[in-house]
């Protein structure tokens, strides 16, 4: 047993590594930016140590205290975390530590958390920075994808809600700041390993592994530092999902209620293989000049295996209505229906880099000049190919959803292979899918020149300039083959089709055996399909998909000014910043002009759209220390961002005219966004923050959003087309005679300002001062949103938007042990198409509301050696959405649990 001394000296050395690591994050802060320099102009306070004991700052404890003092130090509205949270904290990834912070929403694929929100708005309007500097997504569409960051790359997180003029324009909701190493800024070990073992519930009892490595040092009289890091883990995860995606309105089979247009089963198995590096060279030959090179590379593999059953979409005329209640047929029979049995393969290599070269030079005792060269380079190659068999269950089946916790469907076997057969075979596919090949570059340059002034409070005068070329690139190809079952001359494979009772793949505990459904099923096997069909002498070409395929190009010079504020008020600091930037934008649209006939439509040439626009954006934030424990701040700006892309994103006007699996003729009818306006906001924040004692803090912030120019896509349905009458039914348009489908969508700038307002409580408190045992402590927050957006298609609307997130993490820790438990709450959100493959086109769905705990055990035997172990999504939970009222199911799905347990060394 140590002695008391022994053990004081032993807090005294670890907590002195601890704070001093902890004090290179916040310090590598203000390296990577001049958004983040600026805020070291004027410190705030020193925190004071009112506790009155001997206090044990350890690794958690500490990381919450070097948040803390990162976000008083800042005259701007900010929140973070720094590296001992994200490395500890029970996560996979940065999104799902990230998701703690104040405001931060998180969106799950598969039970893991790969893209977020802040304060109510959806993922798209958060910006995304690596030390202050773009970090291109790879896949550009889906938003910034946090998933394929591995938590070795980050030093510390910032989430800056509040922006000042230096900084780049495109966070609406906040900027996002991943923060790496620093070498100068490192007090530690040189060496870093780690290992760590991950099993994914559903997925049987296969680990997954993944090693890391760190090297730190420095060099010539700590003048010189390196930093090189790499991390490579597979991960294995599975989804399990029954919804609804069709309904017919009202008055086509029942004149009072909405009728239930098909069932789906989806299970989807991901497996995932990720490398990730970084590195960086810092010479700081004096104390007025430094150079600082920085490297960061992501590399993600992710292979997809979708196997579903869709049944129906079932005809009008089939359909019985045994019950109803709410607006909706709760229980139908089917007389009869076509099934669908359909794997779908997808693999999506992404690929980022970014390099960064950074100078801060003092040329004078009053100046100082800082000097970024910047490029970042996405590339993604998405390929998808299915393998589709069609039957017809002539017996039928009943669909009942009047409980939506226990819906019930009965129809014929899915596990018998002789329903398979060409006999009863309606509809087949080889092969149908598409390739994307999609590019997301961004090159800058920026300079910006400091004047120290001290006169009449204003301490300092900034001028800046950047110039940046960013482009986005996609080339679209499909590649299909729908056979045709009554001319087995033209698609002679027809009799190649495997037979599913030798060839298909057996899936079982489907949805986890809940619900009464069926839990087993027999699905295509398409890696034997496609191999069949090439043994064949039959092969499928890629052929471009003009309509999907454009490039945005933008071209951004900015200039700025600032000036940094440091006084006093009644006697009381003052620290702030008043600046304004101007930035111009010219951006050139390449699409895609055809023929009009659908993905294989030929191309007649290219259109360019040209746009110039400038934007004057002023902002200003304040930090008054009212006492040397509580700061009032204040925060206005003017915000931009320009027109977003995302997976149905299409520049030119298209029309498509096809055949549908269910042998219906189909039009869809698609308005180009080559010339959208930007979005701007004027955003207001305030914020009363009490700090007591290291790393003890209450807070609230109330927040305030006028946006205009939003987008959003509408849904229509025209009473006639091209001299056909049609229904008039937006989620289910269709000719007048019920025999074809049809599909209208744009997407428009809503003119309307729309309010955005909201309250964030956030708390952090150790329980030293009033608790006999050492080391219990407590971080939580509260956020409240509101809004008077439009209804989804009808406007623009914070689609994704949780009115109400918490979390709270109570811990406790000493030298050697560390527990934590957390809790993260989200309430109901809507979403549409443009957000849930679930959704129907016109159609929304509600996500319900969702409590998710994870838990973390860590033991850390002597200063060079530490194990972490937990389980993530521990209470089991899951997403599940309704349609029209929370009472009616439309979605209901299943992921598991994920555990982990690593080990890192370090020496």
């Amino acid at each position: 047993m140590l002695s008391p001394s022994t053990t004081k000296a032993r807090r005294a050395v670890t907590g002195t590594k601890l704070v001093l690591l902890s004090a290179g994050c916040v310090a590598a802060l203000a390296l990577g930016d001049p958004a983040f320099a600026q805020t070291d102009a004027a410190p705030a306070a020193q925190a004071q140590d009112d506790t009155g004991g001997d206090i044990v700052v350890t690794g958690f404890r500490s990381s919450l205290a070097s948040a803390l003092d990162a976000k008083r130090k800042d005259i701007r509205i900010t929140d973070g975390i720094s590296s001992e949270d994200i490395g500890k904290f029970p996560a996979q990834n940065i999104t799902e530590a990230i998701q703690r912070i104040a405001g931060v929403q998180m969106s799950n694929i598969n039970g893991r958390g790969s893209t977020i929100s802040i304060r109510g708005l959806g993922a798209q309007y958060a910006r995304t920075t690596i030390n202050g500097q773009t970090f291109a997504s790879a896949d550009f569409k889906d938003g910034f994808r946090y998933d394929i960051i591995q938590t070795d790359l980050a030093s510390a997180i910032q989430v800056v809600k509040s922006p000042t003029a230096d900084m780049d324009t495109g966070g609406l909701s906040g900027t996002v700041n991943i923060d790496t190493v620093k070498p100068l800024a490192y007090k530690g070990p040189r060496f870093i390993v780690g290992v760590k073992g991950y099993n994914s519930e559903y997925r049987g009892k296969e680990v997954t592994p993944k090693v890391s490595g760190a090297y730190i040092d420095s060099f010539a009289g700590g003048t010189l530092g390196v930093m090189a890091n790499v991390s490579y883990q597979k991960l294995k995860d599975r989804g399990d999902y029954v919804f609804i995606k069709n309904w017919y309105n009202a008055g086509v089979i029942d004149p009072d209620v909405r009728v239930p247009g098909n069932f789906r089963f989806r299970r989807i198995d991901r497996d995932t293989e990720q490398v990730m590096a970084s590195g960086a060279i810092q010479w700081k030959p004096s104390d007025n000049f430094e150079a600082l090179l920085q490297g960061e590379y992501s590399r993600d593999h992710t292979r997809y295996t979708t196997r579903q059953y869709v049944f129906g979409r079932w005809a009008s005329s089939a359909v019985k209505v045994n019950g109803k209640a709410n607006g909706i047929a709760n229980n139908i029979t089917i007389s009869n229906f076509n099934v669908d049995n359909n794997t779908q393969p997808e693999l999506r290599n992404l690929k980022t880099q970014a390099y960064t070269g950074t100078i801060n030079w003092q040329p004078g005792d009053t100046w100082k000049v800082h000097a970024v060269a910047h490029y970042t380079k996405g590339d993604a190659a998405l390929y998808e190919w299915a393998s589709i068999d069609e039957v017809n269950f002539a017996q039928g089946g009943t669909l009942d959803i009047s409980n939506p916790n226990n819906i019930k469907w009965t129809t014929q076997s899915l596990t018998d292979g002789s329903v398979w057969n060409n006999t009863n075979r309606t509809w087949f596919a080889f092969v149908d899918g598409a390739t994307h090949i999609q590019t997301a570059k961004d090159k800058a340059a920026q300079i910006d020149v400091t004047k120290d002034l001290g006169w009449h409070g204003v301490q300092s005068l900034v001028l800046g300039a950047k110039y940046h070329h960013e482009s986005f690139a996609t080339n679209a190809f499909r590649h299909d083959r729908d056979g045709d079952v009554t001319d087995p001359v033209k698609f002679p494979e027809f009799n190649y089709i495997p037979n599913l009772g030798t060839t298909g793949q057996l899936v079982t505990n489907f949805l986890d055996g809940a619900m009464s459904i069926p839990h087993a099923f027999l699905s295509t096997n398409a890696d034997v399909w496609q191999s069949l069909l090439a043994s064949k002498g039959i092969t499928v070409p890629d052929v471009p998909d003009w309509p999907s395929t454009y490039r945005v190009d933008r071209y951004v010079p900015a200039v700025y000014a600032m000036a940094n504020v440091d006084t006093t008020v009644g006697g009381m600091a003052l620290r702030g910043n008043l600046g304004v930037r101007y930035e111009h934008t010219h951006q050139n649209v390449t699409a895609s002009l055809t023929d009009g006939t659908g993905s294989d439509a030929a191309l007649l040439g290219q259109q360019h759209i040209i746009q110039d626009y400038g934007n004057v954006l002023p902002s200003a934030s304040f930090a008054l220390d009212l006492t040397p424990k509580l700061v009032a701040r204040f925060a206005a700006a003017k915000v931009l961002v320009r027109p977003l892309l995302n997976s149905q994103t299409q520049m030119a006007d298209t029309i498509s005219t096809g055949i549908s699996q269910q042998k219906r003729p189909f039009t869809s009818v698609s308005a180009g966004e080559s010339r959208l306006k930007p979005l701007t906001a004027n955003q207001l924040d305030l914020s009363l923050e009490f700090y007591h004692g290291r790393g003890n803090s209450i807070s609230v912030a109330g927040f305030y959003k006028a946006v205009k120019n939003g987008t959003f896509t509408q849904f229509y349905c025209p009473t006639s087309y091209n001299g056909v009458a049609l229904n008039g039914v937006t989620t289910d348009c269709q000719s007048a005679d019920l025999k074809s489908d049809y599909s209208f969508s744009r997407v428009l700038n809503d003119s309307r300002t729309i309010h955005i307002k909201g309250v964030e409580f956030s708390a952090t408190e150790n329980f030293d001062g009033f608790l006999p045992v050492k080391g219990f402590g407590a971080t939580g927050n509260i956020t409240l949103v509101d809004t008077n957006s439009s209804a989804l298609g009808t406007g623009f609307n914070l689609r994704d938007l949780s009115k109400f997130t918490a979390n709270i993490t109570p811990y406790w820790e000493n030298e050697m042990f560390s527990v934590r438990f957390s809790v993260n709450h989200r309430s109901s959100y809507k979403q549409d198409a443009a957000s849930s493959f679930f959704v129907n086109g016109g159609e929304i769905h509600t996500v319900r509301a969702r409590t998710q705990m994870d838990l973390a055990l860590g033991f850390t035997p002597n200063k060079w050696l530490s194990f972490t172990g937990g389980i993530i999504n521990l209470n089991n939970t899951h997403e599940d959405a309704y349609q029209t009222t929370a009472d009616t199911f439309q979605m209901a799905s299943r992921t598991g649990r994920t555990f982990y347990l690593s080990a890192t060394t370090k020496f």
